[in-house]
Formats: C-alpha cells, sequence, structure tokens
C-alpha cells in the first residue's frame, strides 16, 4: 500500500506539473501575443495620425530648412508616450531628416523596415534588436502628391513584454505548487479513507453475496489489483449466472401475465418460441448504414420502429437481417459473403447486405412499390403508374433477394422468415417453393385496398399468389384482413375459411391476422408521478428559436406525402384562424416535413405544394413575429423532434389513409406529463385503438377547424384522462408485443406441406 501511495504522488506530481507547464506555456504565448498585438494596434495608430502631419510639413522646395525644423519639432512632441523611444523620419534616399533624441544615435542610417516601406509604397512592422534592446519599429511611407518622399519609423520598447511574460511563469509556478501540494494530501486521504478500508469490505460483501445472505450493494474496486479478493469474485460470477437463469425462468413464467413488454422480455419469450430454429428478417430498409464522410465511415441508424421492434430478438436468437445495402459506404464493411456482424458496439447478429443496381433500385422500389403498389393502396387520389419494365424489375429484385435467403438458410433446419412489407410480395411463394419446412410470414405495413381498387393492379394475380406462399400474413387492422381475403376469392383458385380467417391454395394453408404495430413505451415512474412537472418543456422558448412568438403551438411529423393530409391540415388551420380571429397572433402551427422520394415527380409536385400553401396563408395572416405555420423542411432524429412533442398543445395526424400512423403513438408516448389534444384521422389505423382522441374527417376541413379549437378550450382535466387512457393502450400494446405476438403467432403455425417434401429438405440441409 505504501508502495501504491509512493507511485501516486509521484504521477500526481508529475502529471499535474506537466500539464500546467503545458497549459501556463500556452498562456505565456497568449499574453505576448495580445502584448505585440496591442503595442501594433497603437503603434499604427500613432503613425497614421504622424504621417498626415509629416506630409503637410514636408517641403521639397526652398524652404527645406525650415521644413526639418518644423519635422524635428513635430516628432519631439511625441516623445514621451508610453513604452515609446522615439520617432524618426529619412527622405527617399534613407537619410536621417529628424529625430527625437533618444534615437539620435541608434538610427542615424534607416533600418530594412523603413528602406522596404518605401520601395513599396506601404507600411512595415517587425519586431527587432536595436544592440541590446528588444524593440518594434512600424514603418511608412511619406507621400507628397501620390509620391513617396521618405519614411516614416515609430519605434516603442518591447522590453516590458518579456517582463510581463516572466510574471506569468513566476504565477504559474507558485500556483502550480500549491495545485501539488493540496492534490497530494487530498490523494492521500482519498487512499486511506476509499481503498484501505473498503478492500476488506468488499471482501465481505461478495461472501454475503454468494451465501445468499447480502442485503445491500457496494461498488466493488478494480480486483486485479487485490489478488486475495480473485477466488471471491470467481464464485460470485457463478452464483450470479445462477440467479440470471433463474430471473429468466421467472420470466417465463410470467408471459400470459399483464405486465409491461420490454427488450429483455421480449428477448426472453422468443427464445423459447424459436428453440433451435434461427430468425431471418427480411426489409427493403437496413438497420444499419455505413455513409463516408471524407475519410471517416460514419455508421448511421435510420428512424425506424421496425429496427426498435425487430433488434431484441435478432440479438436474443443471433439471427440475420437480409436487406438491401444503400450506404455508400456499406460495400466497404462487409466480408466476402457480404455480412458484418451489428451492433457495431456490441455485435450479436447478422446483417446480410443484398446490392441493387440503379436500374434495379428505380424499377422495383421507385417504380412499381411507391409509383404503382403505394398509392394503389392508399386511396389517396393520385393515379398509380403501372409499368411492364417496373414490374420486371420487381420480379428480380424479389428474385435476388430471394437468393440471398436461400443461402443464408442452406444449412439452417426449420428457419423462421419474416419479410416486411409490400416490396417483397413474390418472396413468401418463391422462398416456400425450395424450402416448404421454412416457417415464413409477411407483414404489410400499409392499408389493403377493396377488392375492385386492387384489381386496377395489371399482376394483382401474381401479387396475391406471391402472398400466400406464406404461412402468415400479418395487417394492422382486421378490415385491411377482410379486404385481403376479400381480394383472394376474387383474383385466385382458393378456399377462404371466413372462420379462421385462412386461405387453403394449392394443399397450403395461410394464416391472416391482425397486428397493430405501436411504438417502445419507456415506463419512467418518476415521470408518471409528476405529471405537470419537470419534462414539461416552454414553448414559447421553442417557438421563439424558430423565430417566432405565439402562446399555443400545434405538431404535426411527416414525410412530405400525399397520403398523409398535409394540404387539409394548412386549410383547416386557415379555416380555423378565419372562424376564430381572436387566435390569431396566438396560435401557430409547427410542421416537420421530411423530405420524401423527391425525383419521383408527383412528390417532387407535391412538396412544391406544401410549401406554396404554407407560404400563402403565412402571407395573408402573418404579423410581427408571429406566423400561423413554421415548415421545417428536413429530416428530424427523433431525439430532435420530441421536445416538440412534449410541449405542443395538440399533435395534428390528419392521413387521407394509413394504415396504422406511428406519429399519433410516438406524441402519446412523449407526454408523461399527460397533457396536450392528438387530433386523429378516422382513416388511419391508430384510429381503431385510440378512441379517445379527437377524430376527425381530413377532408372536412370545417370538422378539423372545430376539433383544433376544442383542443385549445379543452379543460386540463379532460386532457389528461384521455391522454391517461390512451397511454395505458399504447404502455400495453407497445412494439414489443407487437414483435412478440407476430413472431409466436408463426411459429405456431402448423406447416402443412406433405411429408415427403418436408424429409427431402432435412436431407438436403443434412447434406449440405
Amino acid at each position: 500500500m505504501r508502495l501504491l501511495s509512493a507511485r501516486l504522488i509521484v504521477s500526481l506530481i508529475l502529471g499535474i506539473t506537466l500539464v500546467s507547464s503545458g497549459f501556463s506555456y500556452y498562456e505565456v504565448l497568449e499574453e505576448k501575443r495580445a502584448l505585440r498585438s496591442d503595442l501594433e494596434r497603437r503603434a499604427e495608430m500613432l503613425g497614421e495620425s504622424l504621417v498626415g502631419n509629416v506630409e503637410r510639413s514636408w517641403n521639397t522646395g526652398s524652404d527645406i530648412e525650415r521644413s526639418e525644423k518644423e519635422l524635428q519639432r513635430l516628432v519631439q512632441r511625441f516623445g514621451n508616450r508610453e513604452h515609446l523611444l522615439g520617432v524618426v523620419i529619412y527622405d527617399r534616399q534613407g537619410t536621417l531628416v529628424a529625430t527625437t533624441p533618444e534615437l539620435a544615435k541608434t538610427l542615424t542610417v534607416s533600418p530594412p523596415s523603413v528602406t522596404q516601406a518605401i520601395a513599396q509604397g506601404h507600411k512595415e512592422s517587425s519586431f527587432v534588436r536595436l544592440g541590446s534592446m528588444p524593440v518594434h519599429i512600424l514603418a511608412l511611407p511619406i507621400r507628397r502628391q501620390d509620391e513617396v518622399v521618405g519614411g516614416l519609423a515609430v519605434v516603442h520598447d518591447v522590453s516590458y513584454i518579456r517582463a510581463q511574460s516572466l510574471l506569468v511563469w513566476r504565477q504559474t509556478f507558485f500556483t502550480v505548487l500549491a495545485q501539488v501540494f493540496l492534490i497530494v494530501l487530498i490523494t492521500l486521504l482519498i487512499v486511506r479513507w476509499s481503498i484501505t478500508g473498503p478492500i476488506a469490505r468488499a471482501a465481505l460483501w461478495m461472501r454475503a453475496l454468494r451465501t445468499g445472505k447480502v442485503s445491500f450493494r457496494q461498488e466493488v474496486p478494480d480486483l486485479a489489483m487485490f489478488r486475495p479478493l480473485a477466488r471471491e469474485v470467481a464464485t460470485m460470477a457463478e452464483s450470479l449466472n445462477h440467479a440470471r437463469n433463474a430471473a429468466e425462468n421467472e420470466a417465463r413464467l410470467r408471459e400470459a401475465g399483464e405486465s409491461m413488454w420490454t427488450a429483455d422480455r421480449l428477448s426472453v419469450q422468443l427464445r423459447s418460441r424459436l428453440g433451435d430454429s434461427h430468425l431471418f428478417v427480411v426489409s427493403n430498409r437496413e438497420p444499419y448504414m455505413h455513409q463516408r464522410n471524407g475519410k471517416e465511415v460514419d455508421v448511421v441508424v435510420p428512424p425506424s420502429g421496425l429496427v426498435t421492434a425487430l433488434e431484441p430478438v435478432l440479438n436474443a436468437c443471433d439471427g440475420t437481417w437480409i436487406a438491401h445495402g444503400s450506404g455508400n459506404a456499406d460495400a466497404e464493411v462487409v466480408d466476402a459473403h457480404d455480412r458484418l456482424r451489428v451492433p457495431p458496439e456490441d455485435p450479436r447478429y447478422s446483417l446480410r447486405r443484398v446490392w441493387l443496381t440503379k436500374e434495379e433500385e428505380e424499377g422495383y422500389y421507385y417504380g412499381f412499390a411507391n409509383e404503382g403498389l403505394w398509392p394503389l393502396c392508399h386511396i389517396a387520389h393520385t393515379r398509380p403508374l403501372f409499368r411492364a419494365a417496373d414490374w420486371q424489375y420487381y420480379q428480380e429484385v424479389n428474385r435476388k433477394f430471394t437468393d440471398a435467403v436461400l443461402e443464408e438458410i442452406k444449412n439452417v433446419a426449420n428457419p423462421v422468415v419474416l419479410v416486411q412489407d409490400y416490396h417483397f410480395a413474390l418472396l413468401p411463394r418463391l422462398i416456400k417453393e425450395k424450402r416448404p419446412d421454412a416457417r415464413v410470414a409477411i407483414f404489410w405495413h400499409i392499408p389493403w385496398p377493396n377488392p375492385e381498387a386492387f384489381g386496377i393492379c395489371p399482376w394483382q394475380r401474381q401479387l396475391v399468389d406471391g402472398l400466400l406462399g406464406a404461412d402468415l400474413i400479418g395487417f394492422h387492422i382486421q378490415s385491411h384482413c377482410n379486404n385481403f381475403l376479400q381480394t383472394v376469392d376474387r383474383v385466385v383458385e382458393s378456399r377462404v375459411d371466413w372462420e379462421h380467417f385462412s386461405v387453403l391454395r394449392q394443399d397450403h394453408r395461410t394464416m391472416v391476422r391482425p397486428f397493430p404495430i405501436s411504438v417502445a413505451f419507456t415506463d419512467d415512474a418518476a415521470s408518471e408521478n409528476n405529471n405537470h412537472g419537470f419534462n414539461y418543456l416552454d414553448r414559447s422558448a421553442l417557438l421563439r428559436s424558430l423565430g417566432v412568438e405565439a402562446a399555443f403551438m400545434g405538431i404535426g411529423v411527416d414525410r412530405v406525402d400525399y397520403t398523409k393530409g398535409i394540404l387539409e391540415r394548412f386549410l383547416a388551420i386557415e379555416r380555423f384562424l378565419d372562424k376564430y380571429p381572436s387566435y390569431q397572433g396566438k396560435f401557430t402551427f409547427v410542421q416537420i416535413g421530411a423530405p420524401s422520394r423527391t425525383h419521383i415527380k408527383r412528390y417532387h409536385e407535391f412538396f412544391a405544394e406544401v410549401e406554396a400553401e404554407a407560404e400563402r396563408i403565412n402571407w395573408r395572416f402573418q404579423g410581427g413575429k408571429w406566423k400561423p405555420i413554421v415548415f421545417l423542411k428536413r429530416q428530424h432524429s427523433h431525439q430532435e423532434i420530441e421536445p416538440y412533442y412534449r410541449a405542443a398543445d395538440l399533435c395534428m395526424v390528419t392521413s387521407l389513409h394509413d394504415g396504422m400512423n406511428l406519429v399519433a403513438k410516438e406524441f402519446l408516448a412523449a407526454r408523461s406529463d399527460e397533457q396536450g389534444v392528438l387530433i386523429l384521422s378516422q382513416f388511419t389505423g391508430a384510429a381503431r385503438e385510440l378512441r379517445d382522441a379527437l377524430l376527425v374527417n381530413p377532408y372536412d376541413i370545417d370538422q378539423t377547424a372545430e376539433a383544433i379549437r376544442a383542443a385549445l378550450e379543452m379543460e386540463p382535466e379532460d386532457k389528461q384522462l384521455r391522454v391517461q387512457r390512451m397511454r395505458k393502450i399504447i404502455k400495453e400494446h407497445n412494439i414489443y408485443r407487437w414483435a412478440g405476438n407476430l413472431i409466436t403467432e408463426l411459429c405456431e403455425v402448423r406447416l402443412d406441406a406433405p411429408e415427403d417434401v418436408r424429409e427431402k429438405s432435412r436431407a438436403n440441409v443434412s447434406v449440405a
């Protein structure tokens, strides 16, 4: 222990001395630089004022002698300035014309800086030595009728700068000395009180923990320094491992309970359901992107509730996520098989990247998926475009992803594959044809329209047949399930079982179920017990940061997409301000609009329409520091959006058609103060769950305007009661419960492939 103390003291003395000396050196340099800069500034001010007087007194004619006397009197008047040694005047040839007495003997010949100033016609500044004296010389050209006729030198003594620097060093020395003494003294006390005593207590604590007799928790020191404790730590680790297993068993027993779903609970449940199987997730968007930023490669996590839901599952079962590699540095970080382990800080599962050409991405993603299926399914009065070339790319990309999936599950018995969204409608059938022993589910994140609307698609039969290759198809709400089954009944030859919501086609049964997606809900007991407390943000300060002053604030968060009802929302705000002019100057609506798919013509045009509408309404109403609409036109992270959720009086979700819309749930999850009002479109999936929101028809502008008034004038008790009920729904049906229910149901589906086919698949796996 004495050796430890000695090492610590010596290290502290050396470390503090070196660090303090470094800072002191920097401080001296800064002081020296500041003093020099100040001296140069004062010399320049003096020189500029003096050179004008010299030029007026300069005479090159018959009165040269009189001129020189006048110049001599002029320079002598400036001889008593602080740190000023004197002023010297030379003619064009460098001959001394006038000087102060202090410099008469030392500067009889013009110094280089004066010669240079005369030759080049501009001022020169330099620090030199006159004998043993350090000086600063400012040389300025003297002009007469635009001709340089001589030079002026202003000379200052700079020895005081060195004296000031030495003073700083002296003060620093005594400061460091005092710091070293105090820090060493405090360190000795800490070593005595915080290390030697706790060592013995730590050993006792670990022994008590191992035997189950401990009732408190004590911080354990670094055991590499204390060999006698190593044996007890090994025993403690074994005991803790048993305790962890017991906790997981307890969690399994509580699976059927009503306790809140968490990432840990989801992991425990899925490990028990999957058993020896492995989970494979397929999506267009990847959970981690790698972007090159100069010479560095940054890891970017795209904002996605899907990542929040499925990462705990993949972490728990060491699964694989298969996605389009869209980052510009994605190819640089994968191995020879296009895989890498993620998350970067704690690798727990594999990410397999699939590469698409620009033409494939344009045709499959932007073309067929987003100009065809997206408007078709949302029925938002934008005509879907179906091009044969896009359909060809859609099939090719689905086959490319199928090849990647089959490669990943090649040596896996009974794999579980979870396909995400409308980008991969053909994938379930393609996978099942090659691996009938795989359990395949697809979750359709957007609405499914009625059969008449879906009949617009020229390839509706192929899409439906591809989806029916899955063992389980998930939608957000029951009405989308109903629409899908009605479409199946019309489009393909099959038997629809309405009692059990399943489809039998080609000896294969597909279950169709609603799984309402949600958000991660943080159960912060402290914030919930303080409903009106510290988490509430000052909306005035938030608005002032946007250059606006208002008493009330509304918030909207959307991709700038024609399905989100943003234009209808703006019209409702305009109508509200028309009907209730008392809110003019008081109510501001902040629209956070993330640009989306802007190189698609319809999206580009719509973005311009939204901008123009916001500007029109603002031009009509705004005055002073207030305007009715603030349009923030960029992608915002969840951390940037959350302050707006917490500060807003109301949140408007006015989608014209939406599968679920998680913005409504994010807003409520953020309101731990249990205030704020949600205005929600009746055409969203969220409207089926959040009945305490103010439900509106977004096409009815007057109704939505009235909802804004009702939200702003609602009693606080009514707001709190509504938010409490809706937050309870989100808490009990969060994103982890969604993932747990979906994968659990998939694992419980009975595979109905013929026995000989399944045996053949198992044999292929064994041979591989």
